[in-house]
Parts: C-alpha cells; structure tokens; sequence
C-alpha cells in the first residue's frame, strides 16, 4: 500500500489551488483526479467573473471568502500574468419596483466590505452604455473576468514546482477510515490503494458520493447532491456593452446575465434548470427563451441574434425552491473523522473564492 501525507480529491479550481498551498506549506500532496485533465467541469463551465462579494448573506462563508478571494485572486493574476481584466458590473433595475431591490444589493455588500458601488441614475447609465435600457443602476468597478483554464494551469504548475503530484485519470473508487490516516481505493489503469494522514474532498458536484464511499465518515453529516443545469448563449456580432450586465436577481439564481470573455464575445447566461445528475447536453429549445429576458435590459436585440454556447453544472446541496446554501467546509470537529476536510456546495463564488478557500482548508489541517 503506498502511503502520502494529503490525498486532494478533485483537480478543479479548488482542488488546485488547496494542492498548490498545502504543497508551498511543506506537505506532501497527491491530486487524485477522475478525468484525463484538469478542471473538466464547474471549473471550467462558468461565466469566469470575479466577483465582487456584493448577492451574499452578511456573515457566511461565501460573502467572507468572496470578498477575501477576490483581494487574493486579483494579486496573484497580477503576479503571476495571468489574462484578466476589471471590466466593471452593472447591476440594471429594468422597472421602478426593483429599484428597492438594488438598495438591499448595496446594503448588503457594504456589511459584506465591498465599499465601492456607485448609483447610477437612467442619465448616466445611458451615458456609460447607450444599448442599455434601465431606470437605475448599481456600478461595481471591482468586477472582473479571467481566463479559467489559464488560472488553472498556473496553480498546477505552482503545485507541482512545489511538490505535489497528480493522479488524472484516476476515481476514487471508495475507502476507509483507518487507524492513522484514510485508506483510498482508486481506479485508472488498474485498482490501487493509498493510505492518506489527511484528504481533501474537493470532488465539486461529486463530493456527497466521494464522502459516501468512505467507510467511517458519518452519512448524517454528508448532504444530498442536487444538480443547477445553466444553458449559456453566445451572441453574433459585435458586443453591445463594454461592461458586465447583471439585471436584479431573480429566485434560484442571478437572473440570464450579460458577460464577456477575454476575447470579447459577448454571451448570456446561465438559465436554471433541475437535472438528476451532471448533464452538459444543450437543449436549443431553451436559447428561445432568452429573447425576453434580455430584451428588457437590452431591447435591440433581434431574433436569431443568439446561438448555443455551452452548459455548466452547479453543485447544490438543497433542492430547487429552497435558498441557497453556504459553502459547507467541513472538518474533523464537525464528522469527527481526524484528517478529513470535505467541500460541500461550492458553486458561485467558488472560482472567485478558490485561493481563500484554500486557506480555510490549511487552517482546518493545522497548516496555519
């Protein structure tokens, strides 16, 4: 049986950037990773937006590590030439009776220690987007985008100039908890067993099944996984707005929001819809329902102006019609398994949050 100090299960952003720090710490680290390469899936299926900390309850762990994350994300892209660019959001009420809405948005984000949003009224935001339709609008300049994929090759790179080493390819088949450590079952080309001081289960929308399999772990404190499906847009033509456009949140979600990505191609998305298990099929059906959604922040879009894009699965721990959950970051005090820190629920603001998460894992193996 071979042995390693930390097992991180799951090579998404979060995954990553837990193995980079705990690997620049002194720990040994193996990445166990189920596909051939590195974040397949939330990671990389997302609309790439660096949060600001503004939609989050005041006092959890998303508006603590978003905001945390943000700081932190934005230095080591800087440090690191990493692509991003601090486009700037706005946040559009369509309708006077948002309005209100927009005011509780920036209550809450300035108890969440985002102190830079600015209102706009109809005049100025004319003046900074003329396609744009609204009454009044929030503008937050520490709003950003990057390169996912470039982001997660830095953190493997800084992982394994550290140390770490990765197993892709390779699922967790199940496991135990043993007397010192966690005894893994993984299968790639064969079945192999590890023994690990301590694992990290940051398997995104796997991560309840990965906690099942291991005998040992308390199935009271694993929740049910439940699957976000978002259908994501593209635009043809030029992008009509320079900017971010969020319109107020609507239940379950942020509404079909406007983004852009490096390379300037403009899309819309996500919608929500409930699946059983990770789906990334594209149903054309739902791009027909985009057109009125958008149409109220941005009337001149015409017909046949939107094309398929691509789908990405949210990693919920509570059922459609029920708020949001925390981030659930759960150690030993909490399942009572030594070693163990399972990830639970992290969807937005994961990426945003995924340097500060790794902290709090450090933290909770007593690296910090």
């Amino acid at each position: 049986m071979d042995c390693v100090d930390v097992a991180v299960i799951g090579a998404g952003v979060v995954g990553l950037a837990v193995a980079r720090a705990l690997a620049c710490s002194g720990r040994e680290v193996v990445v166990i990773e189920k596909e051939p390469g590195i974040g397949r899936h939330t990671s990389s299926r997302n609309s790439e937006v660096i949060h600001a900390g503004i939609y989050y309850t005041p006092g959890s762990s998303k508006a603590r590590l978003c905001v945390a994350g943000r700081h932190a994300l934005y230095r080591y892209c800087e440090d690191n030439g990493i692509a991003h660019r601090r486009l700037g959001k706005l946040l559009v009420a369509t309708r006077e009776n948002e309005i209100p809405l927009l005011g509780k948005l920036r209550s809450q984000a300035v108890q969440n220690g985002v102190d830079d949003l600015a209102w706009l009224d109809a005049g100025e935001l004319h003046a900074l987007e003329p396609a744009l339709a609204g009454v009044r609008a929030l503008h937050s300049p520490s709003t950003g985008i990057l390169s996912s994929d470039e982001l997660m090759r830095v953190l493997r790179r800084d992982a394994e100039a550290a140390g770490a080493q990765f197993a892709l390819g390779t699922a967790v088949l199940g496991g135990r908890v043993a007397e010192h450590g966690i005894v893994l079952s993984c299968g790639g080309n064969g079945v192999s067993t590890l023994l690990a001081s301590s694992v990290v289960n940051a398997a995104g929308p796997w991560a309840p099944s990965v906690a099942r399999s291991i005998q040992g772990v308390p199935a009271a404190a694993i929740p049910i996984a439940y699957f976000a499906k978002g259908h994501y847009a593209s635009l043809r033509g030029r992008a009509p707005f320079s900017r971010l456009v969020y319109p107020v949140p609507v239940p379950g979600g942020l509404g079909v929001h406007y983004t852009l990505d490096l390379a300037g191609q403009a899309r819309f998305g996500p919608d929500v819809t409930w699946v059983n298990d990770v789906d990334y099929s594209f149903d054309e059906g739902r791009v027909h329902a985009f057109y009125q959604t958008i149409r109220r922040y941005y009337p001149a879009l015409a017909d046949g102006d939107l094309s398929p894009g691509y789908t990405g699965v949210r990693p919920k721990i509570v059922p459609a019609g029920v708020p949001d959950a925390d981030f659930v970051i759960q150690g030993p005090a909490i399942h009572g398994v030594p070693g163990l820190v399972n990830l639970f629920g992290i969807e937005s603001p994961g990426l945003t949050a995924s340097l500060a998460l790794a902290e709090e894992v450090q933290l909770l193996l007593g690296q910090l």
